[in-house]
């Protein structure tokens, strides 16, 4: 069992059911991601989102550290960051079955995204059906400029996707 808490400061802290600090972690994202408003796991506790203030979400992958935590070569590693919405995120989960991650906001809105890559599906209440297997579909809500970004490990920088975002599909492209 593991217990995690968010904090204003964007920290994250991992504590045993004991009651012990196991692991504090700070994004080392591009873009600060401000203080943190939500968090949620997956089912099996591998994979650790987090919504902040800012709108950002960013997806860790605890699994390793979680295997043995004292091992010091088994690291948390911070492995996308995205804009998912311009205000406030207040909730997120991650349907596993889908493979989806829905975010909420202080703005009214849901949003779906691709629970790996963080490409954006579309928001609740529009007109069209969610199309849920075309991850090809590289568009942005409306909202929010910022592409999804890779966290790259060993440089602990982001890589920003080569893809071009249009907001709505060009198939001559």
């Amino acid at each position: 069992p593991l217990l995690a808490s968010a904090h204003e400061s964007s920290c994250i802290r991992l504590w045993s059911i004991q009651g012990n600090l196991m692991k504090e972690l700070r994004p080392f994202s591009e873009h600060p991601s401000g203080p943190l408003t939500a968090l949620c796991t997956d089912i099996f506790t591998k994979i650790l989102l987090t919504g902040s203030k800012e709108g950002y979400i960013i997806r860790w992958n605890i699994a390793s550290f979680l295997e043995d935590s004292r091992n010091r070569k088994n690291k948390i590693k911070e492995e996308l960051c995205w804009r998912a919405h311009a205000t406030e995120v207040v909730d997120l989960f991650i349907e596993e079955e889908k493979k989806v991650i829905v975010t909420a906001s202080i703005d009214g809105s849901v949003r779906l995204w691709h629970a790996r890559t963080g490409y954006y599906f579309g928001y609740f209440g529009q007109a069209k059906k969610f199309e849920l297997s075309d991850t090809s579909r590289l568009i942005l809500p409306p909202d929010v400029k910022d592409f999804s970004a890779i966290v790259k490990e060993e440089s602990k920088h982001m890589e920003k996707n080569k893809a071009i975002y249009p907001l709505t599909l060009d198939r001559d492209k």
